[in-house]
């Protein structure tokens, strides 16, 4: 069964959901599904813009890590460059949590809808381990530099209400996704060729930034993935209590 469930709700505009409920772990399976079928829509006619929702309690609250190790790490990342590479706009429609990679993959959209109630959270240190999927450049070109190093270093959680008062949401609303659809329908009335060349313009220093930063940020997490407070902080999250890290 497919991790990502594609449909046509208005015009020009199309909905990629993941669905792997209720939280909605990528791996490297669901990020080549999800890229696969965001790519599909370049050479679409039909789709001005896409919105990216998902299913379930939360829109994405990471990264499955099991078993992943450093090929897989890398192997995971190219999947998520093509992610940022596609042609044409993105809403994100953003619910519950998007933690770690799941806020990485939310800032590789144009734009980003909240529900109020939304939790945004960087929370790659809480774990002993490195952020990673393009944060680096994403975050602080969308809330500035120490604003980002902020969010990175104490891995707190952000409201939706606080994230658009960062900047790193563009709107809130109670229904996040018809939210997003109506944003993403507005876009969609524009010229459906010009939309993607200025997406082209516009993204260009950024695709090429993430795609060095991911090589960087893989090598960086590949260093921590054996490490007694990666699996600490792992532990630590699982059982729901402050980590107990030994700088090992």
């Amino acid at each position: 069964m497919s991790d990502i469930v594609r449909e046509q709700v208005a015009d020009r505009v199309a909905l990629l959901e993941l669905c792997r409920p209720p939280h909605n772990f990528v791996d490297e399976k669901a990020l080549t599904e999800l890229a696969d079928a965001l790519l599909a829509y370049d050479d679409d006619d039909d789709v001005s813009c896409v919105v990216l929702a998902a299913q379930g309690k939360h829109f994405c609250a990471g990264v499955d890590l099991r078993g992943i190790g450093a090929a897989g790490i890398r192997r995971f990342y190219r999947q998520a460059l093509r992610i940022f590479s596609g042609r044409k706009p993105v809403v994100a429609a953003l619910h519950g949590a998007a933690v770690g990679g799941g806020l990485g993959l939310a800032m590789a959209a144009d734009f980003r809808v909240a529900a109020a109630d939304a939790r945004l959270t960087a929370n790659f240190a809480r774990l002993g381990f490195h952020h990673g999927f393009g944060l680096s450049v994403t975050l602080p070109r969308t809330v500035g530099q120490q604003r980002a190093l902020e969010l990175l270093y104490t891995g707190r959680s952000v409201s939706g209400e606080e994230a658009v008062g960062l900047g790193l949401c563009d709107r809130v609303a109670d229904d996040p996704r018809a939210a997003a659809i109506d944003f993403a329908t507005q876009i969609a009335d524009s010229a459906p060729l010009s939309l993607p060349a200025i997406r082209a313009t516009m993204r260009r220093d950024m695709v090429a930034e993430v795609s060095a930063a991911l090589d960087i940020e893989a090598n960086a997490q590949a260093a921590l993935l054996g490490t007694a407070d990666f699996a600490e902080g792992i532990a630590a999250s699982v059982e729901k209590r402050q980590p107990h890290f030994t700088s090992s």
